[in-house]
């Protein structure tokens, strides 16, 4: 159920049933020259609409997020990790006005996480809801990248045209393999211009339509058993227990 396709009154008709919402949070960011601007809410907000579960409702994608360190590529929207955070945190606020008070963030950006965190533990704290951040790339078991396989294999398979696959291989050739950079145990790659020519980090060249479909199928079910659970459980049992 998309909470904004409804209209008012069958929204509050249809909370009787609802337990939890669910909110994509991504980005609009560079992902090296084959992968759209749209990558990681594009896949994001595909995780929560495959979501079919009659305890959940799916709110409307955030689409911008802390992008910061990809500010030299053309293309890159970012607010600050403190906007970003207000905005989710008053977004679900609003959610809990009308008695959902449970929320899952699909999140499909790495650069969201610190504010997500934040942002769950003043809720929680406050008693106005339990927010759960949930990474995608967490539910389907894979190391974080940047533009890399496993991000070309989604958008392979949830958006062909999108991918320009003749420059799969420069993205390959002129990015990294791993994440940052260090100089004798200090992390210098504030940047990812600092450690990515292309802005790509590992194998975009292995990406396949298949593949992204099997990841999709692996991180919705894994919402769907995380969406159970939190179902299953009274709102008081999610809350902080009290120092003693």
């Amino acid at each position: 159920m998309h909470l904004a396709d409804h209209t008012t009154r069958s929204f509050a008709a249809a909370l009787d049933d609802v337990e939890v919402g669910v909110l994509p949070v991504g980005s609009t960011e560079q992902h090296g020259p084959h992968l759209p601007l749209s990558t990681d809410h594009l896949v994001a907000e595909a995780v929560a609409a495959d979501l079919d579960h009659d305890a959940a409702t799916v709110l409307p994608t955030l689409a911008i997020g802390v992008s910061g360190h990809h500010r030299q590529f053309h293309g890159t929207l970012s607010v600050s990790e403190e906007t970003f955070e207000r905005f989710v945190r008053e977004t679900v606020e609003s959610l809990a006005d009308h008695g959902v008070r449970k929320v899952v963030v699909v999140n499909g950006h790495g650069g969201n996480i610190g504010a997500l965190e934040r942002a769950a533990r003043t809720l929680r704290a406050e008693e106005t809801a339990f927010l759960a951040p949930w990474h995608w790339w967490d539910a389907a078991n894979y190391v974080i990248g940047h533009a890399d396989q496993h991000e070309t294999s989604l958008v392979l398979h949830l958006a062909e045209d999108l991918v320009d696959e003749e420059h799969a291989a420069e993205a390959e050739a002129e990015g990294a393999t791993s994440w940052g950079k260090t100089v004798h145990g200090a992390s210098i790659g504030f940047d990812t211009a600092d450690f990515s020519e292309s802005g790509a980090v590992g194998h975009p060249t292995e990406g396949t339509a298949m593949l992204g479909e099997d990841l999709l199928e692996e991180s919705v079910a894994e919402l769907d058993a995380f969406v159970d659970w939190l179902t299953e459980r009274p709102f008081e049992d999610l809350l902080a227990e009290p120092h003693r």
